[in-house]
C-alpha cells in the first residue's frame, strides 16, 4: 500500500463534491478517522438500526402494492435515502429527505463532469450549488447532535474518542456525515434494483430464494441473529455484486515507483483498477457470464481461490466502512420481498446497464402486488 495513494487517484471533481472526508484520507489520518468513525456502523449498533430498516422498508411496501406499477431505481433510491437519513443523520423520511435526495443526485451528477469548470447551467456548477446546500443542512444537523445526541450515527461519531482521546472536528464531522450520506444510499440502491431483476429473469433462483424465508414467516420483525441465517439470500446477493457491480472501477495515485509483471511503473501515474473485468475473469468464476448464486455455495466458493477475487465493496484496510450495514439493509427488504410479494418485469423498456452507478437504463419498471 505504501506505493500508492487513495487521494492522488481520484479525479479532482471528487475532491471539490466529497471535501476533506474518510474517502479522499490516506495512511495515518484514514486509520485514525476510520477507527473512530466504526463502532457507528458495526457491532452493536448495528442491532439497533433494524427495526428503523423495517419499519421504513413496509411503509414502502405498502405504497408499492397501492401503486401496482413502479420503476423501481426511483423507488429504491428514496426508500434507501430515507433509511440512510434517519439512521445516520436522524432525519425522518418526508419533504426534507427527498429535497435532500434530489441534491445527492445533482451532486453525484457532478463527480464524473467532463468540464469541472464552474460555469453556469454545468452540471458541475450545478453540482457545487447542491453541495452547498447539503453542507448548510449537515452543518445544522451536526450543531443539534454535539447539544443533544440521539441514537443515530452522526450522534455516535459526536461522541466517538480513540483510545488516545482524540475526537472528530466540527469540519470532519460535516465531512464524514456528507459521505456517509452519499455512499449509504446510492450504491445499495442499484444493488437492490439489479437483485430484483435477476430474480424476475431466474424463476429458479428465486423459488429457492422464498423457500428459505419460508422458515421466518411468522416471525413479525427480523432480528440480527436470524439475518444471519439466509445462506442462500447472502449468495444471491454475492452473485449480484460480482455480475453488477455498482461502480466498475476504482484508482489509485502511483506515489513510489514499482514494477508488476515485468512493467516499470513511476510514481506520478495514475492507476485504475477494474472491478468489472475482475469479476468476470474466467480463471476465477466457471462462465462468468452466467447468474449462478450456487458459485458461492460451500461447496464451491469460486471467490476463495485468489484473494480480492469479489471487489463490489473494494477490499483490504480500504473495505467500504458500511458494507456492514449495507448489507443488512439489502437483507431485511429481499427478506420481505421474497416472503410476501410478487414482481414482473413491464415489457417495451431498455435494461441495458448505464450510468455510474450503474443501473438498468429505464430504471426497471415492474407490476407488483402482494402474494
Amino acid at each position: 500500500m505504501e506505493n500508492f495513494s487513495w487521494r492522488e487517484g481520484w479525479p479532482a471533481n471528487f475532491k471539490i463534491l466529497l471535501g476533506e472526508s474518510l474517502f479522499l484520507q490516506d495512511g495515518k489520518e484514514h486509520r485514525k478517522n476510520r477507527r473512530l468513525m466504526m463502532p457507528a456502523l458495526h457491532g452493536p449498533a448495528l442491532a439497533n438500526y433494524v427495526a428503523t430498516m423495517e419499519d421504513i422498508t413496509r411503509s414502502y411496501l405498502q405504497k408499492w402494492e397501492k401503486q401496482q406499477e413502479l420503476t423501481w431505481f426511483a423507488e429504491f433510491k428514496q426508500l434507501t435515502f430515507d433509511i440512510a437519513s434517519q439512521l445516520l443523520l436522524g432525519t425522518p423520511p418526508g419533504t426534507e429527505g427527498m429535497h435532500l435526495s434530489n441534491l445527492f443526485t445533482t451532486l453525484s451528477n457532478g463527480l464524473f463532469a467532463i468540464n469541472p469548470l464552474p460555469l453556469p447551467f454545468t452540471k458541475f456548477s450545478k453540482a457545487l450549488a447542491a453541495r452547498n446546500q447539503i453542507l448548510e443542512h449537515v452543518t445544522k444537523v451536526v450543531r443539534e447532535r454535539q447539544q443533544n445526541p440521539t441514537k443515530d450515527a452522526l450522534s455516535l461519531l459526536v461522541q466517538a474518542q480513540d483510545e488516545d482521546g482524540n475526537t472528530l472536528s466540527e469540519q470532519e464531522l460535516i465531512a464524514q456525515a456528507v459521505l456517509l450520506l452519499f455512499a449509504g444510499h446510492d450504491t445499495t440502491t442499484t444493488m437492490l434494483t439489479w437483485l430484483c431483476l435477476e430474480l424476475a429473469r431466474h424463476p429458479e433462483v428465486l423459488q429457492r430464494a422464498r423457500e428459505e424465508q419460508l422458515k421466518f414467516a411468522d416471525v413479525n420483525s427480523l432480528t440480527l441473529e436470524q439475518l444471519g441465517q439466509m445462506p442462500y439470500l447472502d449468495q444471491v446477493l454475492w452473485e449480484v455484486e460480482r455480475l453488477r457491480p455498482s461502480v466498475g472501477a476504482g484508482f489509485r495515485g502511483v506515489v513510489k515507483e514499482f514494477e508488476f509483471k515485468g512493467f516499470y511503473v513511476p510514481a506520478g501515474w495514475q492507476l485504475y483498477y477494474s472491478i468489472a473485468l475482475t469479476h468476470r475473469l474466467p480463471e476465477i468464476y466457471s462462465q462468468p457470464e452466467r447468474f449462478d448464486p450456487d458459485r458461492f455455495s460451500p461447496q464451491r466458493q469460486e471467490h476463495k481461490q485468489y484473494p480480492f477475487s469479489l471487489v463490489g465493496f473494494g477490499g483490504g484496510p480500504r473495505v467500504c466502512i458500511g458494507i456492514a450495514f449495507a448489507k443488512m439493509e439489502m437483507k431485511i427488504i429481499a427478506a420481505h420481498l421474497l416472503r410476501s410479494y410478487d414482481w414482473e418485469i413491464l415489457p417495451n423498456q431498455s435494461l441495458d446497464t448505464m450510468g455510474i452507478p450503474n443501473r438498468p437504463k429505464d430504471g426497471l419498471r415492474v407490476r407488483f402486488k402482494r402474494r
